[in-house]
């Protein structure tokens, strides 16, 4: 071997040394994260119960999930877990695809703002100027202010419809003016502007939608490969795509979606042609990569998708902490990031754009988002994160205790809480009921909302709740009497009032 060579060879062993030890330092950090997922306080006196990742997966029924850890704006781990639906023997891997719900917006948002950079979308016109297949309705709120894109993205468009159930694989599809117009064959009511653009801040996938009729036709083409082309190919999302259905070559790739209480949706999965709302199905891998992007756009070191400029305009708020596309966390300078919820899928992205550090988990459940909190509260910590975590969510910890103690001991711990903690409340208490309710226990759900009532009998959301309680576990009478008493405290009661036309079987 001459010299050179061996100089070569020895820098190469050199560096799979220093790769090695890298990999084998981050797969420790992952694994103390796994070893200690969460601690569960049982009793005032007594030490809390410590969960790993497989016991919390247990306690909130999931049978799959991935996600990626950024560190400096490099991956530095992506890993599945589990099974990628009920009664499967198919692990998950890092290429598992899941339905990211509503992280579909701030990815749908950049390309809306690549458009705007090309000259062919104006943040701030009336987007009825460059709508051609439909319009939004004008009425008394628009007589002053107008929608806009920049509205639009940042949910202050005055606009309706929170977000979308999605589909049954077997339910014909709507078409997306069918859906703007809250037309049969699709579930979800008109999208419509009442209140005045612009004024107020309200959550609204329906106004996400007419972002993507906006994008369709301002360009002519059919949204996914709009995307791919704007942003999912510039920087690698391969594992990605918008495509509503999924042909069958990406759909033998997906993970099938769970309701809280480890049931399967019907079909794996329901349809969304709300694309740019709810419609994105993509990988943790491939989401982090979006994130570091967009971080390093930021810090103007990447302009794969958008300028410094326009991030610039992206990540900053609107109102309430909203910026276009992404939530923004005042209690952390630079955090950015969403969540996502579709029917039997959660999912939770996070990023830094001054540390580089951030976080994706991904979950074939309703009870993902649970989960994925515990998660990034474990990586912020063994990563040392300049980070001030979400205050934990009383509901979910005595969620945790009723799985693990049974609900009796939930309800003592509730107790406990009332008596120690500010903001433990009637609202606690429901969360608690419904995550039973929905999550496989639903006669302690019962127990839970029947505690409810007797706790804040004033109140007439807690009968409300009873009276659902009552309806799924099938005892009729008792369902109406709560249902009766929630609309007499609460005349304006709509949903008191319809569940009440169902379960005496008046026409709606």
């Amino acid at each position: 071997m001459k010299p050179l060579t061996r100089r070569f060879a020895w820098m190469s062993l050199c560096f799979l040394s220093v790769v090695s030890s890298t990999v084998h330092a981050q797969s420790a950090r992952l694994q103390r994260i796994e070893a200690t997922a969460a601690e569960v306080p049982v009793a005032a006196k007594e030490k809390p119960l410590r969960l790993s990742l497989a016991d919390l997966m247990k306690a909130y029924n999931v049978v799959g999930m991935s996600i990626a850890v950024i560190d400096k704006y490099q991956i530095v781990e992506a890993k599945g877990y589990g099974v990628i639906e009920v009664g499967s023997k198919k692990p998950v891997t890092t290429n598992t695809l899941y339905q990211a719900g509503s992280i579909s917006k701030p990815v749908a948002a950049s390309g809306a703002l690549r458009l705007v950079e090309q000259g062919k979308l104006s943040l701030d016109e009336d987007v009825n100027q460059q709508l051609k297949t439909w319009k939004i309705p004008e009425n008394d709120f628009t007589k002053t202010q107008k929608v806009t894109l920049r509205r639009l993205m940042s949910h202050t468009a005055g606009l309706t419809v929170h977000g979308f159930p999605g589909y049954d694989i077997d339910d014909p599809l709507p078409t997306l003016v069918q859906v703007l117009n809250g037309e049969k064959p699709a579930n979800t009511d008109p999208i419509r502007v009442d209140t005045v653009p612009g004024t107020q801040w309200r959550y609204s996938g329906g106004g996400v939608t007419i972002e993507q009729l906006l994008m369709m036709d301002v360009t002519g083409k059919a949204f996914p490969a709009l995307m791919r082309e704007l942003v999912l190919d510039n920087i690698g999302m391969s594992d990605s795509s918008y495509e509503q259905p999924l042909p069958a070559a990406r759909a033998t790739m997906t993970a099938g979606g769970t309701s809280g209480g480890g049931i399967e949706v019907h079909g794996r999965w329901h349809v969304y042609p709300e694309m740019a709302a709810a419609g994105l199905w993509t990988t943790p891998t491939d989401l982090a990569k979006f994130a570091i992007e967009i971080g390093l756009s930021r810090q103007g070191k990447s302009n794969r998708i958008l300028s410094q400029k326009i991030t610039n305009e992206m990540l900053t708020p609107v109102l309430n902490d909203v910026g276009l596309g992404f939530f923004l966390d005042k209690d952390n300078p630079g955090q950015f990031g969403h969540g996502g919820a579709d029917d039997g899928f959660q999912a939770l992205l996070t990023m830094n754009v001054e540390s580089g550090n951030g976080a994706v988990i991904m979950v074939n459940s309703d009870n993902g988002i649970s989960l994925a909190n515990h998660i990034v509260r474990g990586i912020a910590k063994e990563y040392a994160w300049n980070y001030k975590p979400q205050p934990e969510d009383p509901s979910d910890e005595l969620y945790l205790l009723a799985k693990l103690k049974g609900t009796a001991a939930a309800l003592q711990r509730y107790d406990e809480l009332k008596k120690e903690l500010h903001g433990v409340d009637e609202f606690t208490l429901n969360a608690l009921g419904y995550h039973l309710l929905y999550g496989g226990m639903e006669q302690n759900g019962v127990k839970v909302f029947q505690k409810n009532a007797q706790e804040y009998p004033q109140s007439a959301n807690v009968y409300d709740s009873l009276g659902e309680a009552y309806m799924k576990t099938g005892q009729k009478d008792l369902s109406i009497q709560n249902y009766e008493k929630s609309l007499q405290m609460n005349p304006k009661n709509a949903n008191a009032a319809r569940q009440l036309k169902k379960l005496r079987g008046e026409s709606l």
